[in-house]
């Protein structure tokens, strides 16, 4: 029987609005939540119960609108969270429930529910992948793995456990693909080797130069505090670009993987770099933009002071 435990990731789901119409939450007296636009009119009717820290008449923030809890005296869907809306009104999809709330964006895209089935959906609510697996792990460098037939499993820790079914891995497009003989370039999944998932254009491969080139300096700061030795050419990151251009986002999103093509990002490794190629921001927790020398700065003295409190720790920065 195979068993995969779910682990907790607490990574903020990123927004980057363009110029839009206002839009506000309001709260009824009994509490529940709708939006509606600066002229008054309701765009969502207030029918949810939420139970983030949401403040009556606070602004919607990104591409769509969400609503972090059921509606009223529903019955609940399983693995499903929330609900999310288009800025003019109309429903979009469920988020997939995932550490106590909507799942998160992972290279681009997230989970959503429907009829029990799992697909994934862009930040402007696109259905990228229609749901047609019973379960689906977030993407990572290019793949998810999926299962058919499996279930979840309780654990003696706080989370469950996916048990049973057959599995697969699929790709970008939600193709199946089928495992290959490992070389250099192939990415493991799941005890499995498939083939490297990027490609890029002339102009995308211009963008990734300038992280090469940046690509020791990045990477010693990464890997200041990692809790062992590593060799040299282990403190390597690799560069790809997981999101493009798209309406309501004008940045390519470029995010760092380790030297075991595990994403970095997890801590603070994600950049955006304008359509033009010209302008380049470092993502903080919070998503703030922040240039990327100023960046670069603020974690080389970080790093620093990390190494100087910490001296005997096995991975210092290299001059």
């Amino acid at each position: 029987m195979k068993k995969i435990l779910i682990a907790t990731l607490l990574i903020p789901i990123i927004t980057f609005s363009q110029k839009k119409e206002v839009l506000n939450y309001f709260k009824t007296t009994d509490s529940l939540v709708g939006v509606r636009n600066s002229a008054g009119k309701i765009i969502v009717p207030a029918q949810f119960k939420i139970f983030s820290d949401l403040k009556d008449g606070e602004p919607v923030q990104g591409e769509t609108i969400y609503f972090d809890g059921p509606k009223k005296n529903e019955v609940p869907e399983k693995n499903a969270w929330g609900y999310v809306y288009d800025r003019k009104g109309n429903f979009l999809y469920r988020p997939f429930f995932y550490d106590n709330g909507a799942d998160y964006f992972s290279e681009g895209v997230r989970r959503f529910v429907k009829n029990g089935k799992i697909g994934f959906a862009d930040r402007n609510g696109k259905m990228i992948i229609q749901p047609e697996h019973d379960f689906v792990s977030p993407f990572r460098y290019g793949y998810a793995a999926y299962c058919d037939g499996c279930d979840w499993e309780k654990t003696e820790e706080e989370h469950k456990a996916i048990v049973g079914g057959t599995w697969g891995v699929m790709n970008f497009k939600g193709e199946t693909v089928q495992p290959v003989a490992k070389s250099e370039n192939t990415i493991e999944v799941n005890g499995n080797h498939y083939p490297y998932p990027f490609s890029y254009s002339n102009r995308e491969k211009q963008i990734l130069q300038f992280f090469e080139k940046q690509n020791r300096k990045i990477s010693d700061l990464y890997y200041v505090n990692y809790y062992e030795k590593l060799p040299d050419a282990d403190k390597k990151l690799y560069f790809e670009i997981v999101e493009r251009p798209k309406e309501d986002f004008s940045f390519y999103q470029v995010n760092a993987y380790d030297y075991r093509k595990i994403e970095a990002g997890l801590s603070g490794m994600r950049f955006l770099v304008s359509e033009d190629g010209k302008k380049v921001f470092a993502l903080e927790y919070d998503d703030e933009q922040i240039p990327f020398e100023q960046w670069l700065q603020n974690q080389r003295k970080q790093a620093e002071k990390f190494q100087k409190e910490h001296p005997d720790h096995p991975n210092n920065l290299r001059e």
